[in-house]
């Protein structure tokens, strides 16, 4: 009967764990799957050799978690790593869990690009968009838009490489850009393009909303370029550290292999207990 009961003991708690993320689950647009951006920052060829391992790290939490994940575009770096890369995230809650990603996370190790093995740091930043289905409306006209067509890069095969198959379109009203090459057809192209353009201009309509919300409180930030949300230090010793919520954890192998919901968790009960004051 002991034994019996400490493993209904666990099952439960595990229940309530659950229960209680959830319930920091509560903003617009949390529960939707999730449309995430990486892109490389200062530190050259390390900042793009750290986006991919961001990536990395995203794609296996995803994992963790069940979510499946579409890779829509990829700018590859030229020496190493990438540019960019634009990431489909599709399960329940991807996007709340992701807001708590939102920012600029920052790599200090030795750099396997320097001969003389000197210690380096390198920045990235991390979007996060919900993925909204067509029952959330979202205004765009024809006029304000432009769509330009280019030649995809890459791998992709040679059809992929000599036409012009990629699609890049701007939202004039708002500047947003967004781009896809990923797919080997300029029509399938345009239409995931598309549907980054409406959840783009979501979360902009999202963020204008919360702008007016924070400018009656003064000690609360925007998340910006220069906002630097979370150190991962190799050198000289091993270390993740959460600037916002204070939250650090050694193992920083288990962190990059995608065990980051300490983190995620931390950031929202913050939030929570923020909005609660």
């Amino acid at each position: 009967m002991i034994s019996e009961a400490l493993v209904q003991s666990t099952t439960l708690e595990t229940a309530v764990r659950e229960l209680e993320i959830e319930r920091l689950l509560g903003e617009e647009g949390d529960d939707a799957s999730a449309i995430l951006e990486i892109n490389s920052g200062a530190g050259g060829t390390d900042a793009s050799d750290w986006a991919e391992m961001l990536k990395r790290m995203y794609l296996r939490w995803a994992e963790r978690r069940g979510y499946k994940t579409r890779l829509v575009d990829e700018q590859p770096h030229p020496e190493a790593g990438i540019k960019s890369a634009t990431i489909e995230v599709d399960g329940p809650y991807a996007y709340g869990y992701l807001r708590a990603e939102i920012g600029v996370h920052r790599l200090v190790r030795i750099s396997p690009f320097d001969a003389s093995a000197r210690r380096h740091t390198a920045f990235a930043s991390v979007a996060a968009y919900p993925d909204i289905d067509d029952s959330i409306e979202v205004d765009i006209r024809d006029g304000e838009l432009r769509i330009d067509t280019y030649r995809a890069s890459g791998a992709g095969g040679q059809h992929v490489n000599t036409t012009d198959s990629a699609v890049r379109i701007t939202h004039l009203p708002t500047g947003i850009v967004v781009q896809c090459q990923n797919e080997r057809s300029q029509h399938k192209n345009k239409a995931s393009a598309m549907k980054m353009l409406r959840a783009r201009i979501y979360q902009h309509e999202l963020q204008k909303r919360q702008a007016e919300i924070d400018a009656a409180n003064a000690e609360k930030k925007k998340i910006e370029w220069g906002s630097q949300i979370r150190s991962y230090v190799l050198h000289p010793y091993r270390m993740v550290k959460d600037t916002r919520t204070g939250v650090e954890v050694g193992n920083t192998d288990r962190v990059l292999d995608g065990d980051i919901m300490e983190f995620m968790e931390a950031w929202l009960a913050q939030k929570a207990g923020e909005a609660e004051d």
